[in-house]
């Protein structure tokens, strides 16, 4: 079984169909959707999507009905050119971009610093299959614990991680949780808002969860059939 856990929990819900029943958990609601995923509203940032991502992750495996598939799903920061509006993005490498230490020779990750991990990699074969499914772009996502919101700052970020397509808040939080517990992660993002300079009349929310929705309903098969066991 796969569990999705998206920011917006309607969007993903609506590619599938059935009524959704609620299960509670400490600190969050579980929503399982008939013939679909359980579907969990994680929170805003890494560590309150952690923390309920291992919540969840806890008491599947205690009910001896362990996940085999987390998703990270919900809307994201595109960095212009490489990820126009409305697109969906699978992320090959979910990065933390601002874990570490700020030095006066400039940013070091926590891995330059000795201890740590700063990126999570989900399985290459379920990637090529999501892609391929939603019509998705491929590349680094990275998880913020703010916001990108300068030209400067965005710079930055891609200087540091040229391969990134998208900036979100919790992705690395739900990899770190399932790496945890053995589980293989995948991250899928709409692109809501160009990353850069702070402008709310660029943002087309709404446009990007109706990707999200659609593309969901591309990749249900590909998750429902996933198995880890045959890509080893």
């Amino acid at each position: 079984m796969a569990t999705a856990v998206p920011v917006e929990r309607d969007a993903v819900a609506g590619a599938f169909s059935g009524p959704v029943r609620e299960l509670p958990l400490p600190g969050a609601t579980l929503h399982r959707v008939p013939g679909g995923p359980d579907l969990l509203a994680a929170g805003v940032g890494p560590a309150l999507a952690a923390a309920s991502t291992a919540g969840a992750l806890t008491a599947a495996a205690l009910d001896g009905r362990p996940y085999g598939l987390v998703v990270s799903a919900g809307i994201a920061g595109g960095f212009p050119p490489h990820a126009p509006l409305g697109r969906l993005v699978v992320a090959d490498e979910i990065t933390a971009a601002d874990l570490g230490a700020e030095t006066a020779d400039g940013f070091l990750p926590v891995t330059d610093l000795g201890f740590g991990t700063v990126a999570h990699r989900p399985p290459a074969a379920l990637v090529r299959q999501a892609a391929a499914a939603a019509g998705a772009l491929t590349g680094t996502v990275l998880t913020v614990s703010t916001v990108t919101g300068t030209a400067d700052r965005a710079a930055a970020l891609r200087a540091r991680h040229p391969r990134a397509l998208a900036e979100a808040m919790e992705g690395f939080g739900v990899a770190e949780a399932a790496a945890a517990h053995g589980v293989p992660v995948l991250e899928v993002r709409a692109v809501s808002n160009p990353v850069g300079p702070r402008d709310r009349a660029a943002w087309r929310i709404g446009d990007a969860l109706t990707a999200l929705t659609e593309g969901f309903g591309k990749l249900a098969p590909v998750l429902e059939s996933w198995n880890r066991h045959d890509h080893p």
